[in-house]
């Protein structure tokens, strides 16, 4: 298991694509540095979304778990 404590969680089941990995950049852009985002989306289209947005915009993807047919992305902000 990882070393982390999860701040927020955000559940976006039931969300079509696009809108999981819009509503999870503007979720992570409200942490502060250290704060961890669990993102929930069972959209399989997020796989390849959100590990990407949230790199392209700094953030360190930690996890990403497959958990009863969701997917679990676990976000750190490391930056101010």
């Amino acid at each position: 298991m990882k070393n982390y404590e999860i701040t927020y969680h955000i559940n976006l089941k039931g969300e079509s694509c696009p809108y999981p990995a819009i509503k999870g950049i503007e979720a992570l852009k409200e942490l502060r540095r250290g704060e961890v985002l669990e993102i929930v989306s069972d959209c399989p289209q997020t796989i390849h979304t959100i590990p990407i947005d949230a790199k392209n915009y700094g953030y360190d993807m930690l996890d990403i778990i497959h958990k009863s047919g969701n997917i679990h992305f676990i976000i750190q902000k490391n930056f101010d």
